[in-house]
């Protein structure tokens, strides 16, 4: 699943901030965004700018704040973060489009655009235009002993692992409310995304984006060596993909304390099947052949009652692994069939990011 960074969005209220008389805030399905007082109303379709997107200066050359621009792959421009104004968290970032009334078949109606260069384009509500504005997603730099060689690019047989932000699922929230479904919850590790492979006979193993040639003084493949992850799924002999995170020195600062590193499982998925496992089975799997199990909160969590705010009030607290470091966030899935998975991300854990 690609990542959404820019989307067209119906702003659902605009709410004022206590003791702010220049701001108030949107609500964008379960985002909250800090707006220009009377720039936009509820009903507004507004271009939805998320979190870790990367904005091209000409399109919002204020989130400089009048110093020179920053740059990510050769495009001058800022990353969005989360920030908190006048006290209230802002995640996010709202551009205005506009509407003009036009005659069809003798009939009024209303078209929304958008400005790009010398050109309108019209828009509709749920419409991807990153590529459309230049806006990408932006991701840190990866450390030499990560990066290795590409043998070639994420297997096509493999699902990439890239849950939903629970912000961005408003309406199934509301369905998930009615189901009988549990759900399994558990901590999401601040690592880099790991998947090891066994199928038809070959190994391999990937970092987030590639598959990776086999160099033994490579992180992800150093770690699948002596986790015992490439003797494991050869004698086991299925098409199977294992993924997880690889965390501990040299990976996003090490924040735990760890030495060394270590691969921690959330996913088996069934190459020939084309499916990924229940939660009931990947933790039973994990416990037989000894591989390190991301940290479970939860077995069998009810989402009946729950709400957005509720969902990410819950995803802060201490991580599993160092009491003294505030968690990521969590991860939901549901138990049974039909696989479906979604995560939370601690605002607390994204306000300390450096």
């Amino acid at each position: 699943m690609t990542r959404k960074m820019a989307t067209i969005r119906k702003i659902d209220a605009i709410n004022p901030i206590a003791g702010a008389d220049a701001i108030e805030v949107a609500t964008v399905g379960g985002w909250k965004v800090v707006v220009k007082k009377g720039e936009f109303t509820a009903g507004d379709l507004a271009v939805y700018c998320e979190i870790d997107s990367w904005i091209p200066t000409g399109l919002a050359p204020f989130l400089s704040k009048g110093k020179e621009p920053r740059e990510y792959n050769g495009v001058k421009g800022e990353r969005l973060r989360t920030v908190k104004l006048r006290g209230q968290v802002s995640q996010g970032l709202l551009l205005p489009t506009q509407t003009k009334e036009i005659l069809h078949e003798n009939l009024p109606f209303n078209i929304s655009f958008i400005i790009v260069g010398d050109a309108r384009h019209p828009v509709n509500e749920g419409e991807d235009v990153s590529e459309l504005l230049g806006i990408r997603k932006w991701e840190a730099p990866i450390p030499a002993q990560l990066a290795g060689v590409m043998r070639g690019s994420f297997p096509s047989f493999i699902r990439k692992t890239d849950q939903e932000r629970i912000q961005n699922l408003k309406k199934e929230l509301e369905h998930w409310n009615t189901e009988y479904n549990t759900w399994e919850v558990t901590e999401k590790l601040d690592g880099s995304s790991m998947t090891v492979y066994f199928n038809n006979g070959v190994f391999g193993v990937c970092s987030r984006n590639i598959d990776l040639v086999r160099d033994e003084n490579n992180a992800f493949w150093k770690t699948a060596i002596s986790a015992g992850l490439e003797k494991m799924l050869t004698d086991h002999g299925a098409n199977l993909a294992l993924q997880g995170e690889l965390v501990g020195e040299g990976i996003q600062g090490n924040p735990y304390g760890l030495t060394g590193q270590k691969f921690y499982l959330y996913n088996i998925f069934n190459i020939d099947q084309q499916e990924y496992l229940s939660p009931w089975a990947v933790r039973p799997w994990a416990i037989l052949t000894g591989v390190l199990h991301v940290p479970l909160l939860e077995r069998e969590m009810s989402l009946t009652g729950t709400t957005i705010d509720y969902l990410l009030d819950y995803a802060e607290g201490k991580s599993a692994l160092n009491n003294n470091v505030e968690r990521e966030g969590v991860v939901f899935k549901r138990n049974g069939q039909n696989y479906t998975s979604f995560k939370a991300i601690s605002n607390k854990f994204l306000m300390g990011e450096k």
